[in-house]
């Protein structure tokens, strides 16, 4: 690896060592084992370079949680076993990750000042909502743009919400089967 992506994946480290807010730039270069100008030569500053590495860190998380719910062993299933089964994934990997979630939300607070990490998070939105009708129900947005849309919408409003709820207090947060619940008893209603 050179300066550049070494910068980068100590800043992810780092990202879950602190935070994204309490991350500071000597902190990156300690667990780069680089130094400080490589961070304007190669990001342009220390702004850019949390960015990139909120980004990456949250793409890693995202692809290794979907691979997880894709192996989750939920083939022969009922609708209701594999929902849980998911959720089930979606709940430990919240507890799992918790730092690096925690940092999304020190980046929240900063879409108003800081262009780049809006774009970063609106696309990071936008691809985890096709994500998640592609892992949960095997929609191609390719093939059904409008319904991977509607079911990734839903899906992310419930792992952002389920989300927040572990992160704040996990001893009573739902679990997977009270979501099972909770969504059958809309659906019932409908």
């Amino acid at each position: 690896m050179g300066h550049r992506e070494d910068l980068l994946e100590g800043a992810v480290r780092c990202i879950y060592e602190k935070g994204f807010a309490r991350t500071t730039a000597r902190d990156i270069v300690e667990a780069s084992g680089t130094n400080l100008g490589s961070i304007g030569y190669h990001y342009g500053g220390m702004a850019n370079l949390m960015t990139a590495a909120l980004e990456r860190a949250m793409e890693n998380w995202g692809l290794s949680l979907a691979e997880a719910i894709g192996n989750a062993g939920a083939e022969g299933l009922s609708g209701a076993e594999r929902f849980e089964r998911y959720w089930e994934y979606m709940i430990d990997s919240v507890r799992t990750h918790r730092r690096l979630l925690m940092a999304t939300y020190d980046a929240f607070v900063q879409l108003d000042q800081n262009d780049e990490v809006r774009r970063m998070l609106v696309e990071g939105m936008r691809d985890a909502r096709l994500l998640w009708a592609q892992v949960f129900h095997g929609i191609d947005p390719e093939v059904e743009p409008a319904r991977a849309a509607q079911l990734g919408s839903f899906y992310q409003a419930l792992v952002s919400g389920v989300l927040t709820q572990v992160l704040i207090d996990e001893h009573d947060a739902p679990t997977a089967q009270d979501l099972s619940a909770a969504v059958r008893f809309v659906a019932a209603g409908l």
